[in-house]
């Protein structure tokens, strides 16, 4: 995938028509992986980066809220002094907002459409718990299976709490465990026993099944909306 450094539009020469190709260049690669059903990491890395562009433009530091990993303290203050040097000079300032206008209104276009892919998918999801669910479902399984119900994908996951400005936020770790070729004998309720028969540390687990009708790329984008659904729905039915 094509990238884009955090600094993009402020580094080296200052220049509208240079900055906008290398912007559509990148936004070009995205369209592709979107128009493929994917989106991870695209959709994420295109949002930090428009995040990234509106910090800037209202000269606050970088929003660091939903990317944490991704920036640094010297990336903020690589970015600051970079605001402080182009307000100084009118010209330069001026052909930067051109570049920022013109970047955040091709990057919104671009977020929507992986948004629309992202609400589509999301939508075609059913969630529902196989067997009864413990009181404590903050570790368990989840079994994911898509439209050609050849395999069954299992996963464990763990549920954590984690703190933002005294706001609690809810995120799920998972590891792939196994696959299991779907058929009379593999139900979802055979799984569960022998997941529970062959892994002592966790007797009584949470289980949950997560299938949808039709077929997605499985890394780049059914897991990691199968799994933000998930703790959706695990916190919805613990309220």
């Amino acid at each position: 995938m094509k990238t884009l450094s955090q600094t993009w539009f402020a580094e080296g020469y200052i220049d509208f028509e240079l900055k906008k190709y290398t912007l559509l260049a990148y936004l070009q690669e995205i369209h592709r992986q979107f128009t493929e059903n994917k989106l991870y990491p695209e959709l994420a890395d295109i949002i930090f980066h428009y995040n990234n562009l509106l910090a800037f433009k209202h000269n606050k530091h970088l929003l660091q809220d939903h990317f944490p990993k991704r920036l640094t303290q010297v990336d903020q203050k690589r970015l600051e002094l970079l605001y402080e040097q182009v307000s100084e000079d009118d010209e330069m300032m001026q052909e930067l907002e051109e570049i920022i206008q013109f970047s955040l209104g091709n990057m919104n276009s671009t977020i929507k459409d992986g948004t629309e892919i992202y609400e589509f998918v999301e939508g075609k999801l059913n969630i529902a718990p196989v067997g009864l669910v413990p009181l404590d479902n903050n570790e368990g399984y989840f079994f994911l299976c898509d439209g050609t119900y050849a395999n069954t994908n299992v996963y464990y996951y763990r549920l954590s709490i984690f703190e933002k400005h005294d706001e609690k936020y809810r995120s799920m770790k998972t590891e792939y465990i196994s696959q299991w070729q779907r058929n009379m004998v593999n139900t979802y309720e055979n799984i569960k026993s022998e997941l529970i028969r062959n892994k002592w540390d966790l007797p009584n687990p949470a289980v949950y099944s997560i299938e949808v009708d039709l077929s997605f790329p499985l890394e780049e984008t059914l897991l990691p909306i199968a799994k933000r659904s998930l703790v959706k729905f695990i916190t919805l039915n613990a309220a």
